[in-house]
């Protein structure tokens, strides 16, 4: 499997890091070694000192498909989860400033904690769902898919004209405002709605 991630994908974030509001998807990928699941504890990277939580809808796509017509898109996932994009803030700034890609800030191991998947079905409004990240009890993140920039359909139309998706591939939808630092000791908990999905600690 692998792991299509959407930047960018409500504007007040991409204002609070002074990044033009796109006009088109923002995709990167991530590997299937990022995955972290069962909410195990992510063990901070020696690598960075600046690793930033970012909450994210993620789509379970249950189907194979490729130049899929956005008013068919919805066939194409038929559950839901959370998942953090730890990004490493630091390695991702002198990557931007040299033009380079944002790989080694997004892909490294663990990088994507990912919630149990719940079928989409349960949910009355696929465009009215909230997140939110509470950090140390403290809400930090919070979101609803009316602000998307793009839609679910939308993404899964634009990013099968580039790149084939297959039963399994997870999709992150991108994050709302609010991201930022984590550290040693830390407790991390996501809501999809009123359920809490994501649960664990840094290490």
């Amino acid at each position: 499997m692998k792991i299509i991630a959407i930047g960018r994908n409500y504007a007040e974030h991409a204002k609070e890091l002074n990044n033009p509001v796109p006009a088109v998807p923002v995709i990167f990928m991530k590997p299937d070694t990022a995955v972290l699941k069962d909410n195990k504890p992510f063990y901070h990277p020696e690598f960075s000192t600046d690793i930033h939580h970012e909450i994210e809808l993620v789509l379970k796509v249950s189907k194979e498909g490729k130049h899929i017509a956005q008013k068919f898109a919805s066939t194409y996932f038929d559950e839901i989860g959370l998942g953090i994009d730890f990004t490493a803030r630091d390695i991702q700034q002198k990557h931007k400033e040299k033009g380079l890609p944002w790989e080694l800030a997004k892909a490294f191991d663990n990088s994507a904690p990912v919630s149990k998947f719940i079928p989409k079905s349960e949910f009355k409004d696929l465009n009215n769902l909230n997140l939110r990240l509470d950090l140390n009890d403290n809400t930090v993140q919070e979101g609803n898919t009316k602000d998307l920039l793009f839609s679910f359909e939308y993404i899964i139309a634009f990013v099968s004209q580039y790149i084939t998706l297959k039963k399994g591939d997870l999709i992150f939808t991108g994050t709302p405002k609010g991201v930022g630092k984590v550290n040693i000791g830390d407790h991390l908990c996501g809501y999809l709605e009123d359920q809490k999905l994501l649960d664990f600690y840094i290490r």
